[in-house]
């Protein structure tokens, strides 16, 4: 019994205007309309729901539909619980959407006596599926997000986790890239349904595309989608798969479920094959498994092994957010202040969270005008898991009324990172480590654009939506994240229950955290301007711009920037560093930074081993010593990683899951190297593995629950902010509970390079480095503090006072806005009185004049050459003469200054020249400009150098230089100059004030200050009790806090004693820089930067590899702090490269950072090491410099100890001295100039006569020239000498430069092309080894005359005739490729097989890139301006170097040459055979999914298109093409074959095309002009090909090597070659000796040839790629190809390599009988019966369906037909598929070819005449492997099929291929589908039997029981006199239907009525009798 109590509704809609409804609720259940359902003793079974459906009820009319919603009964039926409450169901509308209203009602459920529940419920489970083919959406393909992921390898669920079941997410790419996206969708299984038609449609990145429609329960599709996209890899992996170890799935099977059903199971399998290809990826091949039809599902479900699918529910409980910023304008509040209400600024904002995993969204409520809200609200995501979704996204919006919510910032919660499968973790077992998604309840803080609001568009909106790195904090929300197994939540949305809410507050305790942040100095800023200050906040304490945060002293004084003198400016701090003081309340979640801090510590001693490690191996160092690294390496790893991590009060569940999954991996680690202390043999081969650890570790300091915020600096200049820097607060972090735990940089002075918010540039300008030292720590630790800080703080009260010049004399009157006295910006009104200190501080000392220095900037502060100007002005009215003006001298702005002839010059500097007019303006030829003045100004706004009569004003400038005499630039003499009293003067009231009184001046002030001191605790630490100082000022208003003016009223500074220091970097060379400039060059030269001063190298003209070899020298360095805290992190020397332009600014190349060796004692004997340092430009490596720096504390007086002052080249000009600069020796490079290809037009004239230039290390040698690059474009000489001194090193050595010079007329010889070659390396040899350069083609041609001839023994054609038949080359093509289905009898004779290669011959690592005899350099021209595309490449020059060693000592005989006998360069003619065999995988063309291929080849000038033999409609074309050209090497050197896609209309598209150098096949020594077959055959299909026979190859061979030709003995046995012995028995041992092998002396030398490492007979695999996606491939070419010389003679017969052709068989199908068919009608008189026949065809040939009879009235579901089917069909024997040619739509052009797996399907039917046809059974035969039938109906049943859908290889000897057995006879069951359970709809007799073509004549039968009805002859079936259409028979159905049935009942009706007759006549007559006997009684 069911009962349902509906209690209330509310917010129900209206549905008419002003009327309230009138609800009704219906409850439906099971189709049932009442409140009570009476279940009739039949249990709730768990899939069962109620629907509730609210209406609004109408007295007339339809009732109104409300809402209505969904229970569902799970929870009754599993027994769990009685009865339950649904209070405020959320009722929706028709669509699906919420309407807002809510009904509650209570449901109970009495289970019937007997009903036990049923715990193992399939549906009360949870059920196991995977959507695959909906369409959700483009999160995930083919569904949204609930396809599994696949870690670990499917298959074997015990086994071990695979070692590297993830590779580490590396950080991807951040620019847009092309990806190929390939879906291949094979063929399903199971699918369910009756006669159902399925079609697979996949959606990726928004493109659909769906496959052709197929018939049938198991479909074969094989059809491949190529999606082409340019995105961000972050945005590909963000919307579907996430990708792992390789980016593919190959042949797995998909599980499918219904994703609106979730509850249902499993809805069939599809397989599919998925990969993603990047730019410059191999795309991957699949391999086909023999045995792949009898797939094995389970094992290769796209899942995790032994994981299954479940639903699960995410719970994601959202509790309140705080901190938001002000989101909408303030209008209305502004509105409400103008009338006195208060406005409230802080809460303009309407926060919403949404949540969006896997193509779900969910929200919570809005809640309106609130910046801390409290949502309360559970947000259910139900989704499958483990999901591909990898991410689940929560974004905080602004609800907007009518304009769109705007986003406040956007955090991802990485599933990855807050679960763990477990088997991250190598040894152990899943369960213990891996765990759910959990997470908190913990803040996540939201970071985006800075908080302030303006009503304008923000210009940094994306980073509110997560993308890019968020510059200002924005708030924090409170989640917790639980993962419910169990089914499905009721409610998508729900509130949080109230004890769950107070659970979440232990995790809310704050506590006070205290932040102090030194400022020791900011350099490199670029521009000077506006005053600059920094600001500090950590969340949102100490945002000084935000109206809506407390004001902090969070920001450091203004200051004005100071040119450093060469070429940075920078803030002049000197001994006062500014200080700020930050105190916040955070939740102390020290537990699980102190672990990420350990980790990370742990992590950064272990990267540094391996730098040392590394660079050891690269300077090769001795074994031994490696091995001491490596030792040290490895015992620190264990020693550190002992740590213990204890417990907290507020741990939440995911803290002692990572403490788990931590423990277990550093214990794994630990093992690990304590094993390999051990086991290790080979240092080098290590490496991996400790990467591997090193990777492990930094995934394991990913701490999720991160909840303190970053603290964030930002500079503003003037009020603008310009520029950030985010540091994670766990960095900073003091901890108590170990020195490790302490974050690395706390309490620390550490360089920070500031950027540029949402930088488009990404960092190409450094706004400003600053150098910090921060500390970060609870208020309970600050004591702590003290042990961290140095030098003594001061603390400040300050106060401005201004006076006004009014009428002579400076006093208060005139000033106007300004006060008496005031703050810096003299906006706020301050007396001094009125200052109180904050608590815990006292006043030390009275107030003092103080003057600012950081402010006043002298114009020539920093230089050492400065021009003093002055303007001359003279006026007249228009026409008259000219006169001087009122103020004859002014400055450029007008303003008045002295006369030239009263300007002194300053101190420390002295005139450089007299005063001149300055000429180099827009002025005339005496210096004047001119203008008219507009009243009311009194000077022109503009100036023209021509003179006009209506002009009234003139002006020009007076210059005069000065130069620096003295060290004047020291800081002692500069602190006196200014006003004696401390005044400073401006002009005007702005900012710019300055020392020296002016005669313009009209505004003066001076800066008092009071000094602050802590009252009783001393130390540092006291600065942390200035927070909230609220200095109270009294002012006449009463007294009032004032927060506001802290930051401007204290001043917090350090003062720190100065040391001097002298530094030398030392900057050697740089490699491989951007070429900027139009000549492929650059002109690089260096800016080297050092807190305040800098310095630059010298320029380098025309080069990327500049050698400086220059040591600068900063003489004498201040910096502030003391020398050991220096001397532990130094100040970084910074590097910026630029290219030095005549025109327009110089470019920047890359900036380059390098850490200085800091000796305390000039006397230390360690000397710093020049190292190659990276060179980065907009986050990408932009070369490499050479550099290294030393810092030495200069102590006073002794400077002698300072080391030797380095040679010096020029006039300050200091080279890298002895000691330091690398160890050289002298070294030969030979260079082999072969040729150049290819070259491209400069200047639109063509490259005609060009020679080489090498370079390298400051040596050149220029080539002869070539005449003419048309004829012969190779150079005359073909060898150059270089003598060169190298460093020992092969770490410094510098690269090789070629230039290719072109000489044109008059004399010019531009650069045409340049190649840089970084490594020498692999071109170093030993000179005394003996090798000869000549190539085997060559060789071939040297050693022979030119008119050999061939004779090939007499060819036996009679049996080559037979032999056709079964084997052709394809047999040994698939015979190598181990498809031994289709190679039949090859494999038995003991014939060759060739060498498939996977990828390009020349790719093959053990032919060296085919570049032996030479290599092929790209030369490049032209400057990279985008980093997207480098420059391009104009030619290629063919050559190779050998580098060896000299003797210095001049008697020794230099070693031997290397490059001797060399090939003539003359060009030759070649023959040249291209054979195609096939493609895969070709990019599809055509609108259907396809593609029409073709061949097209190009050779030099010719071309051969091969259109007329396109193949239609496939995308893995089987070409077996052969093509032979001709050509001369080297000029047509390039073979270009292309793959085009045929068009009838349009013009043919290119598919892609691979090009093939047939210079370096020709040239190489290792015979790759023609292949070594395996033996060596004069006839059959293997018949030698090439034109020399391997006697003949073996002796070039030996010429070549330089070894003795070969001896035959023995007959040709045996033969011995270089001092080894061979026998033709050891060669042909356990081979089959066949009659087409030739003579023994031959097959020999073939066999010792083998041994050498020669080129074999091949296949290749060649990419194409296209020139629109020139990284993507296009699919491949299987080919190869050979070239021979023409004049050695005509060479063998080439290959025939056209492929097989489909053979024609027939499939007769003799239907006998059917028997126990369900009868599916019910005739007139009731009796069950069917009209059966049976319908049949071969998939694939639907249009061939063929019918039987009908069988009609079968009363018993037996069926007599006698009925044959004849299909006919194409098969390949070899690959056991039908080959179906047909065209897909009638307008389709060609016919496309399938190729199918040859199927029969039979159906059952009932016949209706006047109605469609009942289906009533089917039964699919596969007729490779059929399913052997039962041989009596009786034993007929489903589990036969079932057998071999089971099948595995193992029991393939169940199915017997119908070809093989050629006929077959039995009974088969027939499959129908009855409320989803398969049943047995029938059984059918049947013959089948193949029949080839040949055999169709000699036995030949008809269809049906047509004429020639014989083999076997079939009769008209006996089929019961019962079996007849009553339409058509009325006799017969009189007979058998009427009569039959009712024969008793029509001869009772017979007598009935005889009797009534009777009676009636009876009655009838008897009246009359009566009466004639009454009238005659007698008579």
């Amino acid at each position: 019994m069911l009962r349902v109590v509906v209690e209330s509704a509310k917010g129900l809609p209206k549905s008419k205007l002003g009327s309230t409804p009138d609800p009704i609720a219906n409850i439906i259940f099971k189709g049932k309309e009442v409140l009570e359902f009476d279940l009739k003793g039949s249990v709730l079974d768990s899939s069962s729901y109620i629907d509730v459906i609210v209406k609004d009820y109408e007295t007339i009319g339809k009732d109104k539909f409300l809402g209505s919603a969904k229970i569902s009964l799970k929870d009754l039926a599993t027994g769990q619980v009685k009865s339950f409450p649904c209070k405020d169901l959320a009722l929706v509308n028709e669509k699906g959407q919420a309407t807002g209203a809510t009904v509650s009602l209570v449901i109970h459920y009495d289970p019937p006596a007997n009903a036990t529940p049923n715990p193992n419920d399939p549906q009360a489970g949870d059920a196991a599926g995977d959507s695959g083919t909906g369409e959700e959406g483009d999160e995930d393909i083919a569904d949204a997000g609930q396809s599994p992921s696949a870690p670990g390898q499917p298959g074997n669920p015990n086994q071990r986790p695979v070692k590297k079941n993830r590779k580490l997410n590396r950080p991807l790419a951040n620019k847009p890239q092309d990806f190929q996206i390939r879906v291949r969708i094979l063929e399903g299984r199971q699918l369910p349904g009756n006669n159902i038609k399925p079609v697979v449609k996949v959606n990726v990145c928004g493109q659909t595309h769906r496959t052709r429609i197929k018939r049938g329960n198991n479909p074969f599709f094989d059809e491949m989608f190529f999606y082409n996209v340019n995105m961000l890899p972050s945005e590909l992996f963000d919307q579907y798969v996430s990708i792992r170890v390789t980016h593919s799935v190959m042949r797995k099977w998909l599980l499918l479920n219904d994703p609106d059903e979730s509850s249902s199971g499993a809805r069939g399998y599809l397989k599919v094959s998925m990969f993603i290809v990047g730019a410059g990826d191999e795309s991957l091949v699949e391999k086909r498994d023999i045995n792949d039809d009898q797939d094995d599902i389970e094992s290769n479900l796209l899942l995790p092994a032994g994981v299954t699918l479940r639903w699960v529910t995410l719970s994601l409980k959202v509790f309140r957010a705080e901190d938001i910023p002000q989101m909408d304008d303030a209008f209305v509040q502004s509105l409400k202040g103008m009338f006195g209400v208060d406005g409230d600024k802080k809460n303009l904002v309407d926060p919403f969270v949404e949540a969006h995993f896997a193509g779900k969204r969910l929200c919570t409520q809005v809640i309106e005008k609130n910046a801390n809200p409290e949502w309360n609200q559970m947000l259910n995501l139900q989704v499958k898991f483990p999901s591909m979704c990898e991410r689940i996204k929560l974004t905080v919006f602004d609800w907007d009324r009518l304009t769109r919510n705007d986003s406040i910032g956007t955090i991802y919660l990485n599933l990855a990172k807050i679960a763990s499968s477990g088997g991250e973790v190598q040894g152990t077992v899943l369960s213990e480590v891996g765990f759910l998604p959990a997470f908190g309840p913990c803040y996540i803080n939201l970071y985006g654009s800075p908080r302030e609001f303006t009503g304008l568009p923000d210009p940094y909106e994306e980073l509110n939506y997560g993308k890019g790195e968020g510059v200002a904090y924005r708030g924090r929300i409170l989640v917790e994240l639980s993962t419910k197994l169990e089914g499905k939540a009721d409610k998508t949305v729900e509130e949080i229950p109230s004890d769950d809410i107070l659970v979440a507050q232990k995790y809310q305790r704050r506590r006070k955290y205290c932040l102090c942040v030194v400022f020791h100095s900011a350099s490199m800023l670029q521009e000077p301007g506006e005053p600059i200050q920094f600001e500090v906040s950590i969340g949102n304490y100490g945002n000084k711009l935000d109206t809506t945060c407390k004001p902090l002293a969070s920001t450091t004084q203004y200051s004005c920037a100071v040119f450093d003198g060469n070429h940075y400016y920078y803030l002049p701090w000197a001994n006062a560093k500014p200080v700020v003081v930050i105190t916040s309340f955070w939740e102390d979640i020290s537990h699980r930074l102190d672990a990420v801090n350990i980790i990370l510590y742990i992590a950064e001693r272990l990267q540094s081993n391996i730098t040392a490690m590394k660079l050891a191996i690269l300077a090769k160092v001795p074994e031994n010593r490696l091995a001491e690294i490596w030792l040290r390496l490895v015992n620190q790893v264990i020693e550190d990683l002992m740590p213990e991590l204890e417990g907290h009060s507020n741990l939440t569940s995911l803290d002692i899951q990572m403490k788990k999954l931590r423990d277990s991996t550093l214990q794994t680690i630990m093992e690990g190297a304590k094993s390999m202390r051990e086991e290790a043999t080979e240092i080098k081969d290590t490496l991996g593995d400790i990467e591997g650890w090193l990777d492990k570790l930094k995934q394991l300091a990913e701490e999720p629950q991160n909840s303190m915020p970053d603290v964030i600096i930002w500079m503003l200049r003037g009020e603008k902010r310009v520029a950030y820097s985010r540091i994670p607060a766990y960095q900073l972090l003091y901890s108590t509970y170990s020195e490790q735990a302490c974050g690395q940089f706390c309490g620390r002075t550490r360089n920070v390079f500031m950027q540029y918010p949402m930088d488009k540039n990404k960092g190409l300008k450094v706004p400003v480095q600053i150098r910090v030292n921060m500390w970060l720590g609870l208020s309970a630790d600050e004591k702590k503090f003290n042990n961290f800080s140095e030098g003594t703080f001061s603390v400040f009260a300050e106060l401005y006072e201004n006076q006004a010049y009014m009428l002579g004399k400076w006093g208060t009157t005139g000033l106007g806005l300004r006060y008496k006295c005031s703050d810096v910006t003299g906006k706020l009104k301050l007396k001094q009185e009125n200052f109180i200190p904050p608590r815990g501080w006292e006043w030390e000392g009275d107030w003092f004049i103080d003057p600012e220095k950081g402010l006043l900037t002298e114009a020539d502060a920093g230089h050492t050459e400065f021009m003093d100007e002055v303007f001359q002005n003279e006026t007249r009215f228009p026409g008259g003469e000219w006169k001087p003006a009122t103020e004859p001298y002014t400055d450029v702005n007008g303003e008045k200054t002295h006369t030239p002839e009263e300007i002194e010059c300053p101190a420390g500097w002295s005139w450089g020249d007299e005063w001149t007019v300055d000429e180099n303006r827009a002025v005339d030829e005496k210096g004047w400009e001119y203008g008219i003045t507009i009243p009311p100004d009194d000077k022109p706004k503009s100036w023209v150098p021509a003179e006009k009569m209506y002009h009234v004003h003139r002006r020009r400038r007076v210059i005069r230089p000065r130069k620096r005499t003295s060290a004047a630039g020291t800081t002692t003499e500069k602190r006196d100059q200014g006003d004696p009293e401390g005044w400073e003067f401006s002009s005007l009231i702005g900012w710019k004030f300055h020392r020296q009184e002016r005669s313009a001046d009209t505004i003066r002030r001076r800066r008092w200050r009071r000094k602050m001191a802590p009252a009783g605790r001393l130390g540092a630490s006291a600065i942390f009790k200035l927070e909230g100082a609220a200095l109270v000022i009294h002012s006449r208003h009463g007294s009032f806090s004032l927060f506001v003016m802290l930051a401007l009223t204290v001043g917090v500074f350090l003062s720190l004693g100065s040391h001097l220091y002298h530094l030398r970097v030392y900057v050697y060379q740089a490699r491989n820089l951007i070429a900027m400039d139009k000549d492929s060059f650059s002109d690089p030269y260096a800016h080297v930067s050092f807190l305040h001063m800098s310095k630059t190298t010298e320029t380098i003209k025309a080069t990327l590899n500049p050698t400086w070899d220059q040591t600068l020298i900063f003489q004498d360095v201040e910096i502030y702090g003391d020398p050991q805290n220096i001397a532990q992190y130094p100040p970084d020397v910074v590097l910026e490269f630029y290219d030095k332009d005549q025109v327009g600014k110089d470019e920047l190349l890359g900036r380059s950072v390098c850490v200085p060796l800091v000796k305390l004692n000039p006397g230390m004997d360690q000397t710093p090491k020049l190292l190659w340092s990276p060179i980065i430009q907009k986050d990408q490596r932009a070369g490499e410099v050479l550099v290294a720096a030393e810092l030495i504390l200069k102590d006073k007086g002794n400077e002698t100890d300072l080391p030797l002052v380095p040679p010096k080249r020029a006039e300050n000009l200091y080279m890298v001295p002895q000691g330091i600069r690398p160890v050289v020796q002298l070294m030969a490079i030979e260079i082999l100039a072969w040729g150049l290809r290819n070259m491209k037009p400069y200047q639109l004239a063509t490259v005609a006569s060009p020679s080489l230039v090498v370079e390298c290390g400051g040596e050149m040698v220029q080539s002869a020239v070539i005449k003419n690059m048309k004829k012969c474009p190779n150079f005359p000489g073909s060898v150059l000498f270089l003598k060169v001194l190298l460093p020992k090193e092969e770490m410094y050595t510098p690269p090789i430069v070629l230039k290719v010079i072109d000489h044109r007329p008059f004399g010019r010889k531009p650069v045409v092309g340049q190649c840089t070659i970084d490594t020498l390396e692999e071109f170093r040899c030993d000179p005394y080894i003996k090798m000869a350069y000549l190539s085997l083609s060559v060789a071939l041609m040297a050693a022979f005359p030119h008119d050999t001839r061939i004779d090939m023994e007499d060819r036996r054609p009679l049996l080559e005739a037979q032999e056709k038949e079964t084997v052709d080359w394809w047999s040994k093509f698939y015979a190598s490729i181990g498809d031994h289905e289709k190679c039949r009898p090859y494999l038995q004779k003991g014939y060759d097989t060739l060498k498939v290669y996977d990828k390009e011959l020349e790719n093959v690592p053990e032919f060296k890139q085919l570049t032996d005899f030479c290599n092929t350099f790209k030369l490049q021209r032209g400057k990279n301006e985008d980093e997207e595309d480098d420059p391009s490449v104009v030619g290629e020059f063919k050559g190779s170097f050998k580098v060896y060693p000299l003797s210095d000592d001049p008697g020794v005989a230099p070693p031997p040459r290397q490059f001797r006998e060399l090939p003539e360069s003359v060009p030759q003619e070649c023959l040249v055979r291209i054979y195609v065999v096939r493609g895969i995988d070709l990019q599809p063309k055509d609108n259907n999914g396809q593609c029409d291929p073709y061949i097209k080849i190009s050779l030099g000038k010719k071309s051969i298109e091969d259109r007329d033999n396109y193949l239609p409609n496939t995308t893995n074309p089987v070409f077996g093409r052969m093509f032979e050209m001709s050509c001369f090497l080297p000029q047509d050197k390039d073979l270009k074959i292309s793959v085009y896609d045929y068009d009838l209309l349009t013009r043919d598209e290119k598919v892609g095309e691979t090009v093939i150098d047939l210079e370096n096949r020709f040239l190489s020594r290792f015979g790759s002009y023609c292949g070594l077959p395996q033996t060596y055959c004069i006839s059959g299909i293997n018949q030698w090909r090439d034109h020399l026979k391997p006697s003949q190859i073996l002796q070039n061979l030996a010429r070549l090597k330089g070894v003795p030709p070969p001896r035959l003995e023995d007959d040709g046995k045996a033969l011995s070659f270089n001092g080894t012995q061979y026998t033709l028995a050891e060669f042909e041992a356990n081979k089959e000796i066949h009659q087409h092998l030739g003579p023994a002396d031959e097959r020999i030398s073939l066999h010792v040839l083998r041994t050498h490492g020669l080129v074999p007979e091949h296949v290749e695999t060649r990419t194409l790629f296209s020139s629109f996606q020139p990284q993507l491939s296009q699919g491949c070419l299987q080919m190869w190809v050979d070239v021979f010389p023409k004049n050695m003679g005509l060479p063998g017969p080439p290959f025939d390599i056209v492929p097989r052709k489909a053979k024609k068989y027939f499939l007769r199908a003799v239907v006998w009988n059917t028997s126990d068919v369900i009868l599916d009608e019910t005739s007139i008189t009731g009796e069950r019966m069917s009209d059966i026949y049976v319908k049949g065809w071969m998939p694939g040939m639907e249009e061939d369906k063929q019918k039987t009879d009908v069988h009609y009235r079968s009363l018993d579901g037996d069926g007599n037909f006698n009925w044959r089917f004849v299909f006919g069909f194409e098969y390949l024997p070899a690959e056991q598929l039908c080959l179906v040619s047909k065209k897909e739509h009638f307008w389709s052009l060609d016919k496309t070819e399938f190729r199918i797996p040859p199927k029969l399907i039979v159906q059952i039917w009932d016949n209706d005449k006047f109605s469609l046809d009942d289906y009533l059974g089917t039964v699919e035969l596969d007729l490779r492997k059929l399913t052997p039938p039962a041989k009596v109906s009786k034993t007929c049943n489903l589990s036969m099929m079932e057998e071999v859908m089971d099948a595995r290889p193992h029991k393939s000897d169940l199915a017997n291929s119908l070809f093989a057995q050629k006929s077959v006879r039995g009974w088969w069951p027939c499959v129908t589908e009855q409320d989803g359970k398969k049943v047995l709809g029938g059984k059918v007799e049947m013959t089948l039997e193949i029949v080839s073509e040949k055999e169709v004549d000699e036995k030949p039968a008809g269809k049906g029981r047509d004429e020639p009805n014989m083999n076997p002859k079939l009769d008209f079936p006996k089929r019961p006199d019962t079996s007849f259409f009553w339409f058509t028979n009325p006799c017969k159905t009189m007979k058998f239907i009427v009569w039959r049935r009712f024969k008793w009942l029509f001869i009772g009706l017979i007598l009935l009525i005889l009797v009534l007759l009777f009676v009636g006549i009876l009655l009838y007559s008897l009246p009359n009798y009566i009466s004639m006997k009454i009238v005659k009684p007698f008579k």
